[in-house]
């Protein structure tokens, strides 16, 4: 049986390991298409995967990953046919089944997406989970209403591959984009991708009002915890708000207050077990709405071997934008 490169996360005592290394076909699990593996790419929850930070990886061994792009190698599923060019985000990919950070995987052709025509492999790898994720919480503020003349909207996080292309994305549609980061020298970074305005996250990480005065209309938040307290506790008279992460935490140490005093809304998203049809939408829009040129700029490009170093930089802050894994 051939064998192929893939990163391989072990357990053995308590104790994580992982490394690169050759994977044997035969031990790929179960589906109906087999994916020849071309781009991935570094999300949060993948940094999490593979520095074992956090509980995500469900089975041992695994192969890390939860996106990517590729071309279909075979297939009993009536959809997809050899040579497809297909994409695929979430699904339990990398934390239930062996996932994105190798030449091949074998999955359930439920699970894919067309890539749009007018996308490469590349660049779909450079959206990723977290850009496909920015668009689905886009999507959800239009949803209830929200409008570029209904007043200025917060992107947390903004620097990192959530926030980048919010910005990004609201700026295009007409959004006033306020961004805020926790590193300032990423200013000139975010106006370029369309914020008018940037904030330190210092603003948000005090102890929440119940209320406090009314600063955006809307918000995209990847951070969770008291930094979306205070984005809520600020948030102007029937607005609402995208939760779409948690890097700050999983609690929420807020109030009905805004709910019930101003009807704001808190707007969950999910992009792991999102129906079919929207994320359909999700990356029809991100093929017509995202500016490819500051999609670039945003972008760095890793081999494989780079992973597993780089997904330790994620966690500490220090990756802007978005990465793209070349796999193959």
């Amino acid at each position: 049986m051939a064998t192929f490169k893939a990163i391989v996360i072990d357990k053995a005592d308590k104790e994580q390991s992982v490394s690169l290394a050759e994977f044997d076909e035969g031990n790929l699990m179960d589906g109906d298409v087999t994916v020849a593996i071309h781009w991935s790419t570094v999300n949060y929850k993948d940094g999490l995967a593979i520095t074992g930070r956090a509980p995500v990886v469900r089975r041992f061994p695994m192969i890390p990953g939860i996106d990517f792009t590729g071309e279909v190698e075979s297939s009993s599923n009536p959809e997809w046919h050899p040579g497809d060019r297909v994409i695929l985000n979430g699904w339990g990919l990398g934390e239930t089944h062996l996932g994105a950070y190798a030449e091949k995987a074998r999955v359930k052709g439920q699970w894919l997406v067309r890539l749009p025509e007018g996308m490469t492999p590349r660049e779909a790898m450079a959206v990723g989970t977290a850009g496909y994720t920015a668009m689905l919480s886009v999507m959800a503020l239009e949803r209830h209403g929200l409008k570029p003349d209904s007043g200025p909207v917060v992107v947390t996080g903004a620097a990192g591959g959530v926030g980048s292309v919010a910005v990004t994305l609201l700026s295009k549609l007409g959004y006033q984009v306020i961004a805020s980061t926790g590193r300032p020298n990423e200013a000139a970074y975010l106006k370029e991708l369309g914020a008018i305005d940037v904030i330190d996250r210092a603003e948000l990480a005090g102890a929440p009002k119940a209320l406090s005065k009314e600063r955006w209309a809307g918000g995209i938040d990847s951070i969770g915890s008291t930094t979306l307290a205070n984005v809520l506790s600020m948030t102007k008279y029937g607005g609402a708000v995208a939760a779409c992460g948690l890097a700050g935490g999983m609690d929420l140490p807020s109030s009905v207050a805004p709910f019930i005093l101003r009807a704001v809304s808190l707007l969950g998203i999910d992009s792991v077990q999102c129906p079919q049809k929207l994320r359909q939408e999700a990356w029809r829009r991100l093929d017509s709405d995202l500016d490819r040129g500051k999609l670039e700029a945003m972008t760095t490009q890793i081999g494989l071997s780079d992973v597993i170093e780089t997904a330790a930089s994620i966690l500490e802050g220090r990756v802007r934008g978005r990465i793209v894994v070349k796999v193959r």
